[in-house]
């Protein structure tokens, strides 16, 4: 597929599109190929818009908020990329702990908000990366708590209805949830509902664990965030260190010496090759060698379907 110049045009009627742009610009891995369409939609109507001319035209096309926790291809992507970022960013507190957030907002700056506001139920967001929709997509969560705990309804744009779907319609688990399986149902806002808190309290939470995390985690290096989800009765992190792979290097790719369930592109020129090489090598000797089968967290995106 090559690039439409009069789709691109018509598509900049909704939003502001890039043709051919590097997805490496757009990931905290600093990895990914050009996609052939990089869509930054002005509103929530002109994202719906948006998609509604990519069905018509047959184009392949994927939602991405911060570009986290997620393992782009470095071949180009055939298809348009969606970035949620620009658009749906607003979110309302009301007096009753209740918090109405757009899939574009940053959960870290959410669950500020919230502590600013007495509220609690996000101190274990404070430190995710990652969009509200991102967040939703994947059950994000730490410190034994998820967003799945504190959601009541999700506002979902699917088979061209935008509707509110309960919580408990939605399959949430740990790190899954519908929307993994639908990937054509678009996260547009999340309705939470917090308790009432000490801002003090809760600020000073917030920042010992900021300061645990700098302290166990590689935040200064390009990374996904935690590779392998945990295994029941395990420690991913664990299971990795017991096979010897702290600060083993593939390519450009290296199991963090900070934290062995972080693969770091520490030398900034990591391929996505070297990165999945690593992640298949782990759980490879994992399931031969200890009988354990590690998920992967990260999520691969133009790949073929059989990785």
């Amino acid at each position: 597929m090559s690039v439409n110049k009069k789709l691109a045009e018509k598509l900049s009627e909704y939003a502001v599109v890039k043709c051919e742009e590097p997805m490496r610009f757009h990931t905290t891995y600093r990895i990914g190929g050009p996609a052939d369409y990089f869509i930054q939609p002005e509103s929530a109507d002109s994202l719906i818009r948006v998609i509604e001319i990519l069905d018509e035209e047959q184009i392949p096309w994927m939602v991405l908020g911060r570009g986290s926790n997620v393992l782009v291809h470095d071949r180009p992507y055939q298809g348009a990329v969606i970035d949620m970022t620009q658009a749906l960013n607003n979110y309302e507190f009301s007096e009753d702990g209740h918090l109405m957030a757009e899939a574009g907002c940053s959960l870290i700056y959410i669950a500020y908000e919230a502590m600013m506001h007495s509220l609690s139920g996000l101190e274990f967001a404070s430190g995710i990366p990652g969009t509200i929709g991102g967040g939703l997509y994947m059950n994000a969560g730490a410190y034994r708590s998820d967003l799945a705990a504190i959601l009541e309804e999700v506002l979902v744009y699917r088979n061209g209805k935008v509707e509110w779907l309960p919580a408990d319609s939605l399959d949430y688990t740990y790190r899954h949830s519908i929307f993994q399986k639908n990937k054509d149902w678009v996260i547009l806002a999340g309705r939470f509902l917090l308790q009432k808190g000490d801002s003090h309290e809760i600020n000073e939470l917030m920042i010992s664990r900021k300061a645990r995390r700098m302290d166990s985690q590689p935040a200064e290096q390009p990374c996904a965030g935690s590779v392998f989800r945990n295994p029941e009765g395990f420690n991913a992190w664990k299971v990795v260190d017991d096979l010897g792979y702290r600060g083993v290097v593939r390519g450009g790719a290296t199991v963090s010496s900070k934290h062995s369930n972080f693969i770091v592109n520490a030398s900034g020129t990591a391929s996505a090759e070297d990165v999945n090489s690593l992640i298949l090598e782990i759980q490879k000797r994992a399931r031969e060698e200890l009988g354990i089968e590690l998920i992967t967290e990260v999520e691969r995106i133009n790949w073929d379907d059989s990785i």
